[in-house]
């Protein structure tokens, strides 16, 4: 295939972005399953929103903008939210959001795709007024590999109004079923998540997007808190951006979602043990190794040992 062809204009058969009010995680999973992304309604409290905003604001006002024209001249990007504001960590632990991103990203119990899940960046995002449109594109990309199955998905939390105007996010529902060699350059298929604080955004990692531009005269600011299958790489490198004084007093379960966990059987340890023990200071520079193995794996070192006699 030539550059023209990939570069030609996508003209795709494209369906609705679902907006869900106050969805259990079965119709966020089914709403996902469908067009790839979906628009929650109501998902936190407006007071949390609020003190999102209040604690992020001085992060925004000392962030510079972007060097690269994909990041976006005049949009800012910082990570390490939970660093910089205690409100997030709800948003992060949104129990329905984050049951569903098991489920979706997980799939079948009985033959799950992962032990577990992580979180894979936190990022808040100021668009500027004149911002132009950001490039569209997937997420997933960033993992060189054939993806039969999703292994990311995003939850956007606008901590401004999201409107056509003022840079809403661009999705094109059902673009996860979109071919992935064509570069979409046209809006055919693409919507703009319009949503208020308190509402939540989320896409998977191989559904189409990107910022809007910003044509308002007043900045656009959201948070995203992305998932990916705690196998891969994350984007953002949370036990660094994180200070480990601060991971201590968040919740074990954002401990453990932001990294100090173990993949079984062997990603992520610390001298052959679960990141959490150094974490609580039960190990130091050097361990004991643990196993940490998978079930089958463990099922069949049980039955080697015991054909061998060495079952303890």
């Amino acid at each position: 295939m030539d550059g023209n062809a990939l570069l030609a204009p996508v003209f795709p058969t494209s369906v609705a972005a679902p907006r869900l009010r106050a969805p259990d995680s079965d119709g966020i999973v089914a709403a996902i399953a469908e067009a790839g992304c979906a628009i929650l309604c109501d998902a936190a409290p407006l007071r949390s929103i609020a003190d999102v905003i209040a604690q992020l604001a001085p992060w925004f006002e000392r962030t510079p903008t972007g060097e690269g024209l994909f990041f976006g001249r005049g949009t800012k990007r910082f990570g390490g939210v939970f660093a910089k504001s205690p409100a997030t960590v709800d948003l992060a632990l949104a129990p329905t959001i984050l049951e569903a991103a098991e489920r979706i990203l997980l799939g079948d119990p009985q033959a799950p795709r992962a032990d577990k899940i992580q979180i894979h960046l936190t990022q808040a995002i100021e668009i500027a007024p004149g911002e132009p449109s950001q490039l569209l594109h997937r997420d997933d990309d960033m993992f060189p590999f054939e993806k039969p199955f999703e292994v990311m998905l995003n939850v956007m939390w606008p901590l401004d109004p999201f409107t056509p105007i003022n840079g809403a996010t661009r999705l094109g529902p059902g673009s996860q079923n979109w071919k992935r060699e064509l570069v979409v350059l046209c809006d055919d298929g693409i919507v703009d998540a319009v949503a208020e604080p308190g509402d939540a955004i989320v896409w998977v990692g191989s559904l189409v997007h990107g910022g809007g531009a910003n044509k308002s005269d007043r900045p656009r600011r959201g948070l995203v808190i992305s998932y990916s299958l705690a196998w891969l790489a994350q984007a953002e490198k949370l036990t660094l951006s994180l200070p480990p004084d601060v991971v201590r007093k968040l919740p074990e379960r954002l401990q453990r979602l932001v990294g100090y966990q173990v993949h079984c059987p062997n990603l992520g340890w610390v001298e052959g043990r679960d990141p959490k023990d150094w974490l609580d200071g039960k190990i130091e520079s050097v361990a004991a190794a643990a196993d940490n193995l998978t079930p089958t794996q463990s099922a069949m070192l049980h039955a080697v040992m015991a054909h061998l006699g060495r079952i303890e």
